[in-house]
């Protein structure tokens, strides 16, 4: 390997390709993260519906985990406790003045994984990047905000 001549350029040169793989990490996250809530909602959407529609009631919940662990062993997140959390997301925000494209819209606007996602997503973000997220209370009062300044 030929001396490097200039040390600080390399230096500076390794600085950018690392903050540019951080952040292309981030926002692959990001992504992830958008999509899980969106389905998050969607089986909140369902079985709120199921357990209002149908005369199976909240037991149906302890079914659907089993079959949803079964058919997907290696995903986390469809315990019983889990299901009924998506579901009551999903009646809290469906019950409120907005509607539901509405919260959609601001769920697709979140800049940082939050919420149910965000614990399994934190075992695979980098501890360096770890720190630059906000705590989920910080998400929760910006979300706020943006629904107080989107109803006026």
């Amino acid at each position: 390997m030929s001396k490097i001549i200039n040390r600080k350029e390399y230096l500076d040169w390794i600085f950018q390709l690392k903050e540019k793989i951080q952040s292309s990490q981030l926002k692959a996250i990001t992504s992830v993260n958008r999509e899980l809530l969106s389905l998050y909602w969607e089986l909140g959407k369902s079985i709120s519906l199921k357990i209002n529609q149908s005369k199976w009631g909240a037991s149906i919940a302890e079914k659907l985990s089993k079959d949803l662990k079964k058919e997907f062993p290696n995903q986390k997140g469809f315990s019983r406790s889990n299901l009924f959390s998506m579901k009551k997301w999903f009646e809290f925000y469906n019950n409120s003045t907005l509607t539901t494209e509405k919260v959609q819209q601001l769920v697709g606007q979140i800049p940082q994984p939050i919420g149910i996602a965000a614990y399994e997503l934190n075992k695979s973000i980098p501890v360096n990047l770890q720190s630059k997220l906000p705590s989920i209370q910080q998400i929760e009062e910006e979300l706020l905000e943006t629904i107080k300044s989107s109803e006026k």
